[in-house]
């Protein structure tokens, strides 16, 4: 192992250690539907595909397959994600201007976390209409902003209350109003929560979009592939579609990660 200039060791990059982990993982999974896994049930079913199974159907199916699903799963994740996060923050802003809707705000995000998403598609799918193709599916625009909403309410919530009191009441002797408070000290000291919580939704949002997909009425999208993929009893291809929407659910975290660091660089010590 390396050492410093000063005769220590040198710590290893975090991004070996994370390398080493996706190689032990492909490993150990390669290792385990090859042999132990490779055979199940009384028909000897092989429902996990080796990864090498999973690449050949990825490059076979190719971009001309994969990119009209995800690009209708992205869009409504895109909607749900700007209409859930935007109701959210306009909410936690309403809570520090009117404190007495604090209990009212909590109790709307409380309930929409803990309403099951299974049983609210259900009864959306009922509701609203057939999308034309390609176009947006309203069932999964509405579970993608519902799975956001109280995870960016209670983050906005606790970094517009984090704020410097001693700063607060200097506005408040100048005469300033609680929308001035808000506006000049709360947001800045909140800002760090608000994009951490904006950097949770992401996935969350992916995900409520393709749980939409399953709920029928749609023309494309991840969770109608992965449907499909299902009744044809093609595992490699719902793996290929899992592991796929994990990695754009990844990248879009990492990108929101890399937006926070630039836009508030003292939340990570630089």
């Amino acid at each position: 192992m390396s050492t410093d200039a000063l005769g220590g060791r040198r710590a290893v990059p975090a991004w070996v250690w994370g390398a080493v982990g996706v190689v032990g993982v492909i490993g150990l999974w390669w290792l385990l539907a090859a042999t132990v896994l490779s055979c199940l049930g009384p028909n000897c079913t092989h429902p996990i595909p080796t990864p090498d199974q999973v690449v050949v159907e990825t490059v076979q199916r190719g971009f001309a397959f994969f990119a009209p699903q995800f690009g209708v799963t992205l869009a409504e994740a895109g909607i749900g994600y700007v209409w859930g996060n935007g109701l959210a923050l306009l909410f936690a802003a309403l809570v520090l201007v009117v404190p007495r809707f604090e209990g009212l705000v909590m109790q709307l995000a409380t309930i929409t976390y803990c309403l099951p998403i299974v049983a609210i598609g259900m009864v959306l799918i009922v509701m609203l209409p057939v999308p034309k193709v390609g176009e947006p599916s309203p069932t999964s625009v509405i579970l993608a902003a519902l799975s956001v909403f109280f995870t960016t309410v209670v983050g906005s919530l606790l970094g517009l209350k984090a704020a410097d009191r001693s700063a607060l009441d200097v506005v408040a002797v100048y005469g300033g109003s609680r929308l001035m408070q808000l506006r000049k000290v709360r947001l800045i000291a909140a800002l760090p929560a608000i994009l951490n919580a904006l950097q949770v939704a992401v996935p969350a949002a992916f995900l409520g979009a393709v749980l939409g997909g399953f709920f029928g009425k749609v023309q494309a999208g991840v969770g109608r592939a992965m449907m499909i993929a299902q009744v044809d009893f093609n595992p490699p291809l719902v793996w290929a579609l899992a592991i796929l929407s994990g990695v754009i659910a990844l990248a879009g975290y990492g990108l929101l990660g890399l937006v926070a660091r630039a836009a508030a660089p003292w939340s990570k010590g630089a």
